[in-house]
């Protein structure tokens, strides 16, 4: 079967996408991942065929929320393009993320072929919890449901051109993306959710058709080591703390590699920097600063993770059992760290516009020398151990077709 996965964004919003189209392929079926032309070495790494996407994140989060409207609907935009291009060699079945369902949906009615979502947040309406994008702060039951529900027309209002110039290149007749996402949910269009049940359960008032079916992870060899300098270093101390801010932060390097650095030597401990988009950089015996590393093979050796809580690098720590330190900066981030803290496998969330050195070496101390963070860490990581998330989505893709 030809399977064409559609995902883009941040290097968090596609890298788990390898490992499931890996999976697929074990499975036997013909893999192609459409996404941004950077991540090409990433998709082929993992032995999936590649489709370039055009769309660029890199001026996501920055501006006021009218400038953010803005530039989301040019990203989707070029992304509708991008996508038409991508699928025009044809598929048997085409999965969907969270960011390229509402075009999807068009190219899956145009070309008659079955569509599955395989989204990496939650964000269908609930009176559980508030929108992922709100901040994290619940509302009380109405409150949350309805929020959801006005974040759902914000996200039509996103997609708007985007669907109308894509449906208007398909042939397809003249319909809203609100309309569209409504036709969806009416037909109960099936989407797996790539989390755990012990970070986010299923909230028990969404529809039939919507279900958690734990993470999928980025792919990698199982047997790769460590390059023999980070083992070196690994093995010269105690273990050491991981800090890292994936693809956020950027330009921001300088100020932050400074911040980082004297949060370590105030706790007194050894760090691991990763350089991300923001250019995190040192350079002491104390300290190793690292490109890209699977979180799979660097996380189980660190004393504790300082990350921006994207879901991805979240999910990733909690894996490997160690506590977190969760820094978020914007989106989904701020959700995902609240509910590592409810878990007690992180600790308080210090938001990135608050972030000092002073109360970040306080929140390490304090994840590092509490064994209460790593015995709820590692409880949650034996649940995840126990799901299969890559082996629900190969299961439900057979059921399609």
């Amino acid at each position: 079967m030809r399977v064409l996965v559609a995902a883009a964004g941040s290097y968090g919003d596609v890298a788990p996408y390898t490992g499931l189209g890996a999976r697929l392929r074990e499975a036997g079926h013909d893999v192609t991942l459409a996404t941004q032309e950077s991540f090409a070495p990433l998709v082929r790494g993992a032995g999936l065929g590649f489709r370039p996407l055009p769309a660029d994140t890199g001026g996501a989060g920055r501006g006021g929320n009218r400038q953010l409207m803005r530039t989301a609907a040019a990203f989707v935009r070029e992304l509708g393009a991008g996508l038409l291009e991508a699928a025009e060699p044809g598929a048997d079945v085409l999965l969907l993320s969270t960011t390229t369902a509402p075009l999807g949906w068009q190219l899956a009615e145009a070309m008659d072929v079955p569509a599955l979502g395989v989204y990496l947040q939650p964000t269908h309406p609930t009176r559980e919890f508030a929108p992922v994008v709100s901040g994290g702060r619940s509302l009380g039951g109405p409150g949350n449901r309805a929020l959801g529900r006005f974040a759902s027309r914000m996200a039509d209002r996103v997609y708007a051109d985007a669907v109308a110039d894509l449906r208007a290149r398909l042939s397809l007749p003249r319909e809203s993306g609100g309309a569209a996402r409504r036709r969806q949910e009416t037909a109960r269009w099936p989407v797996l959710h790539g989390f755990s049940a012990a970070v986010v359960p299923r909230p028990a008032d969404w529809r039939e058709g919507l279900d958690v079916v734990g993470n999928w992870w980025p792919h990698h060899e199982p047997d790769t080591p460590l390059p023999a300098s980070f083992e070196d270093f690994l093995r010269a101390g105690p273990p050491p703390v991981f800090i890292g801010f994936g693809s956020m932060a950027a330009g921001d390097g300088a100020r932050l590699s400074e911040l980082a650095v004297s949060a370590l030597r105030r706790a007194g401990l050894r760090g691991v920097l990763q350089e991300g988009r923001s250019g995190l950089m040192a350079r002491g015996d104390d300290i190793l600063t690292v490109d890209e590393v699977p979180h799979a093979l660097l996380f189980p050796r660190m004393a504790a993770v300082v990350h921006h809580a994207g879901a991805g690098t979240t999910a990733a720590a909690l894996r490997a059992g160690v506590p977190a330190i969760p820094v978020p900066v914007m989106a989904d981030q701020p959700f995902w760290a609240s509910r590592i803290a409810a878990l007690g496998a992180a600790t308080a969330p210090v938001p990135f516009k608050e972030l000092t050195a002073e109360r970040l070496a306080e929140q390490i101390r304090r994840a590092v020398s509490e064994p209460t963070y790593r015995k709820a860490a590692g409880a949650v990581a034996r649940r995840m151990g126990a799901e299969d998330g890559a082996g629900q989505v190969v299961k439900a893709v057979e059921e399609l077709c």
